[in-house]
Formats: structure tokens, C-alpha cells, sequence
């Protein structure tokens, strides 16, 4: 009877449903009525044993890890596929290399997907700090929506592959930034919600343009005779506004000029660039061990190349550029061409 009993019990485990609280907070009641008791708070991320649902499927009962019983509302939780789908995101981008710090401006939700209407879990609390890894731009009324309306347009239209696929009005392209936060959960939050950290002395040298990204090269002394070091930047710039087919459109060097006490521009590039953005070291043998960075263009033929560069005082110098060997892709998910 023992036997039986555990074997009984080993199949309640296996068959046992699971939910993810997707909410920053959320309490659990004691019934499902006008007037209720609070019995528990539950947080963002939490699992949760799925017991009944309410008749009207708005409710679920479930119970926590601790024992606690109570009844939750239905769209404050995930089933197991979704948090299964953040697990691979994360597991997948566990080696990604960040590309830039960014702060909340509010709570941001992180989605599964690059866009609005995909299923959330996690939060990022306001003011806080996330890395960003890789940018996607997508249709603000969601991917499988932008798909039917283009299907749509596609079976009204003659067949006539010269016409120029035709936007759909009031349905602009948003910019997702795939994060990194400090618990390791990774997933897609939308970028006019992020304010990317750029150190401020080099900040006012944006020329109206968007920083993607900055990063210290090296450190150089502040003055011929003081001890203090200043870092030296590179800093990649693209135009204000979302949508773009690409990550970014130039890359400067920002050097320290120790005699007027400032910094200054040694190397300006416009291109066509696609992150992972790397910056390194490497030892070059008479000219000693330098800075380096290596970035992804797309050249005039769409052949997608990997530059590297190096640094030897305030002097930019291209070390290499050989084609990746993959095809250019945009940095996003785009609206399908009509055909």
C-alpha cells in the first residue's frame, strides 16, 4: 500500500500544471467573491501550482511553494511554455557579449518576443539597470498582425513584382532592445522605455544623434605629470528615430589631448553597421600591446565584412577586413515583401 502510494503520488507530480506570476505583484484570495480576504502576495516570476479554475475562467486557483492556497487572476499569469521560452532566450544568450548599459525610465516589461502583443514575465523596476544585447525593429501592431494585413494587400493587388510594397498607415516600425538584467533573466524590452548610459564628458558630442553605444578603449595620463588616467572612447551613432536597417551609421574616437585638457575626435567613420561591437587587446610587437576594436559593415555590394582597427596614440589604423562569410541581415524582424 506504501508502494501504491508513493507510485500515486509520483503521477500527481507528473501531471501537475504549473503558472508564472507575469505581474510585479499580485495577492492571492481567499474565494472568488465581491468580498475576499488577502491570504498571500505573490511576485513576478514566481511559481505557482495550478489546482481548479474559476467557471468563468477568469480565476485560478493555485498553490505556492510554501503551501499557500488562494485564488489569482488569469492574466496575471504564464503557463509553462512561455517560461520555457524565456529559459531557452536566456540559455541562448548566456555568452552575448553587452553592448551598452541602459537605465528604466518606468517599469518595463520583458517580452518574449520584439513585440507589444507577446506574453511577458519579468519586470525591470524604474531606474533600473539592464545590458543591452541585440536590436530588432518591428510593426507597433505586432508581427503576425503586420503579416495579415500584408497577405491581405498581397491577394488584392495584381500579380506585378516591379510595385513598391506600400506601408501600412499608422503602423510605424518600434525599435527592441533584447536585455540582460542582474538576476540573468533575458528578454525583449522596447527601446523608447531605455536611456543608455554614455558617460558625460563625451555625451555633448552627439550632434544630435542617437548613441547606440560607448565603450573605453584604453586609459591615457590626465596631464604630462599627474597620475590620474582619463579613458578614451569609442562611440557608436546612428539618426533619432526607430526603424532603422541598421544598428548604426558611424563610429568615433574620442582621444584625451593631455595639453588642452579635452577631448577630441581622431577617427570618424560613416557605414553600415551591425553589432556585436568588440573592443580588445593585442600584442602587435615593435608597436607594443594596443587597443583594438572590431566591427561588422555592410559594404556598397551588401557583402557583410568584419573590420578590425587598432589604436596607437591618437591614431586610428584599420588592421584587417574579411567577409563574415554569412549573408547581410537586418538587425530585425521586417514586414514581409508584397509579392
Amino acid at each position: 500500500m506504501l508502494l501504491l502510494a508513493l507510485g500515486c503520488g509520483n503521477q500527481d507530480n507528473t501531471r501537475a500544471e504549473y503558472a508564472y506570476v507575469s505581474v510585479q505583484q499580485a495577492f492571492l484570495r481567499d474565494r472568488v467573491a465581491a468580498v475576499y480576504n488577502k491570504v498571500a502576495t505573490v511576485t513576478s516570476g514566481q511559481k505557482l501550482r495550478v489546482l481548479d479554475r474559476s467557471q468563468n475562467k477568469r480565476f485560478v486557483k493555485v498553490r505556492t511553494d510554501a503551501g499557500v492556497e488562494g485564488w489569482v487572476e488569469q492574466r496575471y499569469l504564464v503557463d509553462q511554455k512561455i517560461y520555457d521560452g524565456f529559459a531557452k532566450l536566456a540559455k541562448d544568450n548566456a555568452r552575448e557579449p553587452a553592448q551598452a548599459t541602459a537605465i528604466a525610465r518606468r517599469i518595463v516589461n520583458l517580452h518574449l518576443e520584439p513585440e507589444r502583443p507577446s506574453e511577458a514575465i519579468y519586470q525591470i523596476k524604474e531606474g533600473g539597470k539592464v545590458e543591452l544585447l541585440k536590436r530588432a525593429s518591428t510593426p507597433r501592431s505586432g508581427l503576425k498582425k503586420a503579416k495579415k494585413d500584408e497577405a491581405k494587400e498581397s491577394n488584392n493587388d495584381d500579380d506585378d513584382s516591379d510595385k513598391t510594397p506600400a506601408k501600412t498607415p499608422g503602423d510605424p516600425l518600434e525599435d527592441w532592445w533584447l536585455v540582460r538584467d542582474g538576476q540573468q533573466h533575458v528578454g525583449w524590452a522596447l527601446g523608447r522605455m531605455l536611456d543608455v548610459e554614455v558617460p558625460l564628458e563625451i555625451a555633448q558630442y552627439a550632434e544630435g544623434q542617437r548613441i547606440v553605444a560607448a565603450f573605453v578603449l584604453n586609459e591615457v595620463p590626465e596631464t604630462r605629470e599627474s597620475d590620474k588616467k582619463i579613458p578614451q572612447y569609442a562611440v557608436l551613432l546612428t539618426e533619432p528615430k526607430d526603424g532603422l536597417p541598421f544598428d548604426f551609421n558611424q563610429v568615433r574616437i574620442f582621444t584625451w589631448n593631455p595639453a588642452r585638457s579635452r577631448y577630441e575626435t581622431a577617427y570618424r567613420e560613416r557605414l553600415v553597421g551591425q553589432l556585436p561591437f568588440v573592443v580588445g587587446k593585442e600584442d602587435f610587437g615593435k608597436e607594443g600591446v594596443l587597443p583594438t576594436f572590431t566591427l561588422h559593415a555592410q559594404e556598397k555590394d551588401g557583402t557583410l565584412v568584419t573590420r578590425k582597427y587598432r589604436l596607437i596614440g591618437p591614431i586610428v589604423r584599420r588592421v584587417s577586413s574579411e567577409p563574415t562569410g554569412a549573408k547581410p541581415a537586418a538587425p530585425a524582424p521586417r514586414k514581409p515583401t508584397q509579392k
